[in-house]
């Protein structure tokens, strides 16, 4: 069960959604958009230092409790999503990997590849430690966390899982990359690392060849899920009182595609529960591209039933707007469909037919 760690009576885990939004709602809703990146980071060191960063781990009989958490966070605000995501999905990786966990510790996970060369990594003769030399960039959230789980690949093309503490005088953060208004308050920023000191997690390779990586890749989908439901609602609450058969029309098929994506974070969910050790990544391609669907559709559907009004009446969906389809480019487009129709080519079964 959710190891919720708040003070007073531990909560039933259902109740966590639902104790995330009372924790963060009202801060955000009152928060000028200046003041956003800041209030962020604060309210992920609260809901640290609360217990509620304290998920159940995937593929262990409540993956859909730990994904209905992401999408709670990502409903009022995906900069702080995007920064809890990333905490959560450290924490299950070092889990997995056995590495210990510094208490009072708070992590990003930043494993977008640089240009060729931009990073070197010397390993002295303490093999559990190497040092880092050179940048690492998209670095979300650098500011508002302690610690840092980064890849680095090397020249024989594998895969290293890098520990590093943020503190060190070694490491600065630069903060003059993001030029976007969408999720500019994650702060995302690139690292330069001058003989900083790194501990090694896992095995080369680990990242990218354990079970949880794809796992990972759907609780994504659920922040964007959750950013998708929240939009659904206030479509439904603008035309509650309309009889107009247009935006209607738009909110019914803002409410199909919504279930649609649901559904498949459900069915994903019980696949990951019923079999945590097998390779999820047909499962996590499909179930992220039916999500990234139904978001754009959801978006599509809001503007045209509500006109401007939603981009600009109202903060929160015009954050939420703004947010989401900068987070949807997460998502590799025709790629990922491609690679999802390889690997259903390459599937001796045929398609389902219920």
């Amino acid at each position: 069960m959710m190891n919720c760690r708040a003070s007073g009576d531990v909560p039933a885990c259902p109740t966590l959604p639902a104790m995330l939004e009372g924790f963060i709602a009202s801060a955000l809703a009152d928060c000028p958009h200046e003041q956003l990146a800041g209030l962020d980071a604060r309210l992920l060191r609260q809901l640290v230092a609360a217990g509620l960063d304290q998920l159940p781990l995937p593929g262990q009989g409540e993956t859909l409790a730990r994904w209905q958490a992401l999408a709670a966070v990502a409903a009022h605000d995906l900069s702080l999503a995007k920064l809890y995501e990333a905490h959560t999905d450290a924490l299950a990786i070092l889990a997995a990997a056995g590495h210990p966990q510094p208490p009072r510790s708070i992590w990003g996970v930043w494993c977008a590849q640089g240009r060729p060369g931009s990073l070197v990594m010397r390993m002295p003769a303490a093999e559990e430690y190497v040092l880092l030399d050179g940048e690492k960039p998209w670095c979300s959230g650098a500011a508002a966390v302690t610690h840092g789980l980064l890849s680095h690949r090397d020249d024989a093309g594998r895969t290293w899982l890098l520990a590093l503490e943020l503190g060190q005088r070694e490491v600065s953060i630069i903060e003059d990359d993001w030029a976007a208004v969408g999720m500019a308050a994650t702060r995302t920023a690139r690292l330069q690392l001058q003989g900083a000191t790194a501990q090694v997690v896992g095995t080369p390779d680990f990242y990218l060849r354990r079970p949880g990586f794809w796992h990972g890749g759907i609780g994504i989908a659920a922040c964007w899920h959750g950013a998708a439901a929240a939009l659904v609602g206030q479509l439904r609450q603008a035309l509650a009182q309309r009889a107009d058969p247009h935006a209607l029309a738009r909110l019914g098929s803002a409410e199909c595609a919504l279930h649609t994506s649901a559904t498949s974070l459900r069915e994903s969910a019980a696949r990951i529960d019923a079999f945590p050790a097998e390779d999820a990544m047909r499962h996590a391609l499909r179930t992220r591209l039916i999500v990234e669907q139904a978001c754009t559709r959801i978006i599509d559907d809001m503007g045209a039933a509500l006109g401007p009004h939603p981009y600009c009446g109202q903060r929160r969906s015009a954050r939420l707007l703004a947010d989401l389809p900068v987070w949807l480019r997460q998502s590799h487009a025709e790629r990922d469909l491609a690679a999802l129709a390889t690997s259903c080519l390459q599937e001796e079964s045929a398609p389902c037919l219920l």
